[in-house]
């Protein structure tokens, strides 16, 4: 991962929503993401392997491998619950309404 987002990395669920809460945000929801991003990454390598010549011929064949890599890599990461991601819906804490909707299937209407 250093090399596609150097100093990149998946925080857990706990850092997540501590940090959100300690810096004063009102958590509503959480959507685990990572069935969706198994995937996700799956497809990207399917397709960018079926296009590898003109990954190489745009970035170079290093790069393009590190890519394939990275992506084969994380949606095995993925789909074997090895790793999650996580998607919160907050608000800062205010007094009132917070303008989301009552419920969480109201969310996504």
């Amino acid at each position: 991962i250093k090399y596609i987002f150097p100093g990149g990395e998946l925080d857990t669920i706990g850092m997540t929503l501590g940090n959100l809460e300690a810096h004063g945000f009102l958590v509503y929801d959480v959507e685990n993401l990572r069935e969706h991003y198994a995937r996700t990454c799956r497809l990207w390598a399917e397709r960018l392997q079926a296009r590898f010549g003109e990954a190489i011929a745009e970035v170079g064949e290093a790069k393009a491998r590190l890519w394939l890599l990275y992506l084969s890599g994380c949606s095995i990461t993925f789909e074997r619950a090895s790793a999650q991601i996580v998607q919160p819906v907050a608000t800062k804490r205010a007094r009132g309404p917070s303008g989301l909707p009552p419920t969480r299937a109201d969310l996504y209407r």
